[in-house]
């Protein structure tokens, strides 16, 4: 196995859009109530399990296992629509503390798309919620976003979402707003109601980064807070045999932006991926961890690609990375039914 090979970087332009969001968002606040993130976190009604059992499906034959593991509870682990995807952390954020946020796609079989939902687990209360992510229009009414959001990535405020054909899609814990309205078979506005398939909460896109050059795709996400500007890390899913993805970072400014130029960002470096099937990619102190998958029924591989390359075992499922960097330990995601749990391994 190879380490990271330098590619061109021209491929990984991203441009700003706009767009009707900063509209929207403003357009839904005449008409529903903010919530703060703490209120949202205080609100949580779910439960996870720390060290549960579906670690066991997860972790298949994997020695050592993580150091620490988190399922979601029951319903959350046995749902077949909604899959969970990307990954980020407070850690990414820079506000510390053990929030943990998971981006989930919606995988029907038949009937109306869902879009995805973000769920931010608190691992002190051991407490998550759901939130639907939306578009809001100028007029104020609500849309679900129908994308496979495989990656995420938090910096101050925002959350970036990957949209794997168009770029970065941008989102802002201080848009959050409370619906009141409780069906659980739509979403919009209503005679002055507003439903959003039952979610309380729903979180409207501020903004969107897309892919200047329209040769990049973006399957996955992550925060490098080590390297000497802070970068946006973004990198390609491939699984055709022989042939690698790439990965690349953009520089960020302190309030989580990119640092453009009339409103175009140029990567600061871009990289061949080594080998196939990578589901998430994050540098830390100049060393990328690369999350391998293999399928529903085989052990994932993490690779480590620094002063030396290296490969081990992960588990069934793996997906996005991120880490906690006061605990040095790198973290990610299993998406199948019946293994769940988002886990951490030391660095």
């Amino acid at each position: 196995m190879s380490g990271m090979t330098a590619v061109p970087v021209e491929p990984f332009q991203l441009k700003r859009d706009g767009g009707e969001f900063a509209a929207g968002a403003q357009a839904l606040e005449k008409q529903l109530k903010r919530a703060t993130l703490d209120t949202v976190l205080a609100k949580a009604n779910r439960v996870a399990v720390r060290k549960g059992a579906a670690g066991a499906g997860a972790f298949g034959t994997m020695k050592p296992q993580p150091v620490d593991w988190y399922c979601f509870d029951a319903a959350d682990n046995a749902v077949r629509d909604w899959y969970p995807q990307g990954l980020t952390c407070s850690s990414d954020a820079g506000t510390g503390g053990g929030t943990y946020v998971v981006s989930w796609y919606y995988r029907p079989d038949t009937g109306v798309r869902r879009g995805v939902r973000l769920s931010f687990l608190n691992t002190v209360t051991l407490r998550y919620r759901h939130v639907l992510l939306v578009v809001a229009r100028p007029d104020g009414e609500i849309v679900p976003i129908n994308i496979h959001a495989g990656g995420i990535a938090w910096y101050g405020d925002l959350i970036y979402v990957a949209d794997t054909t168009r770029g970065m899609r941008v989102f802002d814990t201080r848009q959050i707003f409370e619906v009141n309205g409780e069906d659980k078979t739509r979403i919009g506005r209503k005679g002055g109601v507003y439903d959003a398939f039952g979610y309380r909460y729903v979180m409207p896109q501020t903004g969107a980064w897309t892919a200047a050059a329209g040769a990049a795709r973006f399957s996955f996400a992550a925060i490098d807070r080590t390297t000497p500007v802070h970068t946006l890390i973004s990198g390609e899913y491939v699984d055709t045999p022989g042939t690698f993805g790439r990965v690349a970072r953009w520089p960020l400014n302190s309030d989580g932006s990119p640092r453009a130029a009339d409103g175009v960002v140029s990567a600061l470096d871009a990289y061949r991926l080594p080998e196939s099937k990578i589901q998430g990619a994050l540098s830390h102190r100049g060393t990328w961890y690369l999350s391998q998958g293999a399928g529903a029924t085989r052990n994932g591989s993490l690779i480590m690609i620094g002063n030396t390359v290296g490969k081990r075992p992960y588990p069934v499922g793996s997906e996005d990375l991120t880490c906690v960097r006061d605990k040095n330990t790198l973290w990610s995601v299993t998406e199948f039914v019946g293994r769940r749990v988002v886990y951490g391994v030391p660095l």
